[in-house]
């Protein structure tokens, strides 16, 4: 089984137990859900066109909110995803310590966006933007904006 399907599959599972566990969330499940998928999406091909190992790069950009799924808060999600999503790829079975280690990085460095971090991490970035674009999700600050011009002009968009 391919690692992204597992990964989202159990994610999927880990929404599912919290939304019927009920809470206060800053963001919807729903959200969570579609935004997950499409970010995988999005990071699998910019990973190709970059050269770089897209299925990791699809796992990373699926887990990349893991901090704000299993907190129900946005406000340092990035920070408080980096040893929950360690721990949950650990559970999959499917990642060395190295890979693991490497994609929680770029889960905590994700929301830096106007820093620049490891290859990964900058895709997960770019993915992030991208989508929010794509959902006509305002960009909050203007490293946002700048990233996502330098995106749309790598794509010729």
């Amino acid at each position: 089984m391919n690692r992204v399907f597992k990964v989202q599959r159990m994610l999927l599972e880990r929404i599912a137990a919290l939304e019927r566990a009920g809470g206060e969330r800053d963001t919807s499940l729903q959200w969570e859900r579609m935004h997950l998928a499409s970010c995988a999406r999005n990071g699998y091909f910019l990973a190709a066109r970059r050269g770089y190992d897209a299925e990791l790069a699809a796992v990373a950009c699926s887990v990349h909110d893991y901090g704000r799924i299993v907190t129900g808060r946005h406000e340092d999600h990035a920070a408080a995803g980096y040893e929950p999503v360690k721990v949950f790829l650990g559970e999959s079975g499917c990642f060395t310590a190295e890979e693991a280690e490497l994609i929680a990085l770029a889960v905590k460095g994700h929301s830096s966006k106007g820093e620049i971090g490891s290859a990964l991490e900058e895709i997960v970035k770019d993915a992030d933007v991208l989508d929010c674009h794509q959902y006509g999700i305002p960009l909050p600050g203007e490293s946002y904006r700048r990233r996502l011009a330098a995106i749309l002009a790598e794509l010729g968009l």
